[in-house]
């Protein structure tokens, strides 16, 4: 299936964490193999002497003892048990070790992951349309590849490795099981070596590295989805206008209820109103409770009318303090000369000084 080409933008994380969620991650079956192997030149290694001891004295038993038996259900049965343990016995290691290494090399490549998503039944899993258009995928196709690829050279390998001893093979039929056994052993695992180094590794390398190309592809995002997701995350832009407009909303009317505590108001005249609160008991300076331009400062100098709250004209001062002086906050030590001559005179009206 050919790739959508607006899709060229990386994933998001939050895109790949769903995608992980699902069980879609890059994940190569030829370095499973290649571990499989691993596991196996392993086992011939550390255990080939005490699997090859025990299979030969299994046969032996058999051979020797068991064929000599009349066998009724119950010998039989006692039989069955007996050769099962054993040969439990004898695999034991070696489905251990397998088993380590394909739980390594799996955390190796995907790490810490466990989800049931992908074998949860799904209707479209059994569409036949879809299941028919498999036939033709780029994936089909390249497993195909890759299993003509395996046969060949690993005929080769075959071929290479055993077309000197023809001869040895065909006289194996005239001797000892035992030394049938040893030579089939020791050919097999040179056949394992050779097709483990000059194959499986590079094969799940090169495998590994296409996976992990294939799956950033198929996660590539459009431009469209990227801002779509934005908008899930962070929320619709015109929604978090009207929750902004509602919040200053909120802000102003608490600050027109701050209004009447103030002790003057200074304006513009006409353009900016700004509501100053001191009490030198608790204050440290003048602090500014309220301010705005244009309609807001109409209103603040509205209800300053309203509570009898001086209003003093002074376009320097309330230039900068509404410049610089936020809401809430104190005025800077280098507006306190300013201030004072204005509170004076504020107080002097009041008749407080």
């Amino acid at each position: 299936m050919a790739k959508d080409p607006r899709r060229t933008e990386p994933a998001t994380p939050k895109r790949r964490k769903k995608a992980r969620e699902e069980g879609q991650v890059a994940r190569s079956i030829e370095l499973n193999n290649t571990g499989i192997f691993l596991a196996i030149i392993i086992n011939m290694i550390i255990f080939g002497k005490f699997t090859y001891r025990h299979l030969f004295d299994i046969l032996q038993d058999f051979f020797s003892n068991w064929l000599l038996i009349n066998l009724n259900p119950t010998n039989t049965n006692f039989l069955l048990q007996m050769t099962m343990k054993k040969f439990l016995f004898v695999i034991s290691p070696w489905l251990l070790i397998t088993a380590f290494i394909g739980f390594f090399i799996n955390i190796f490549q995907v790490g810490w992951f466990l989800t049931w998503k992908p074998i949860q039944p799904k209707l479209s899993k059994i569409d036949p349309i879809k299941g028919f258009t498999r036939f033709f995928s780029k994936e089909l196709l390249i497993n195909l590849l890759k299993s003509l690829l395996k046969i060949i050279i690993i005929a080769l390998i075959l071929y290479f490795t055993i077309k000197d001893d023809i001869y040895s093979i065909i006289l194996l039929m005239d001797k000892s099981p035992y030394n049938s056994l040893s030579y089939i052993s020791n050919t097999t695992f040179k056949i394992f070596l050779k097709i483990f180094f000059l194959f499986l590794i590079p094969l799940g390398i090169i495998d590994f590295v296409y996976q992990k190309f294939e799956y950033e592809e198929n996660l590539k995002m459009t431009k469209e989805e990227i801002k779509d997701e934005m908008r899930q995350s962070e929320g619709d832009p015109e929604v978090k206008k009207k929750i902004r407009s509602k919040q200053l909303e909120i802000a102003r009317r608490r600050m027109m209820q701050e209004v009447p505590k103030a002790d003057v108001v200074i304006t513009n005249p006409t353009h900016l109103a700004i509501a100053l609160q001191y009490d030198k008991l608790t204050m440290i300076a003048p602090k500014v409770i309220a301010k705005g331009a244009g309609i807001i400062a109409e209103r603040i100098k509205e209800i300053a009318r309203e509570n009898n709250i001086p209003i003093v004209e002074n376009k320097p001062l309330a230039q900068t303090l509404f410049k610089i002086v936020e809401l809430g906050d104190f005025i800077p030590e280098n507006l306190y000369k300013a201030v004072a001559e204005v509170l004076a005179y504020v107080y002097k009206l009041k008749g407080v000084i």
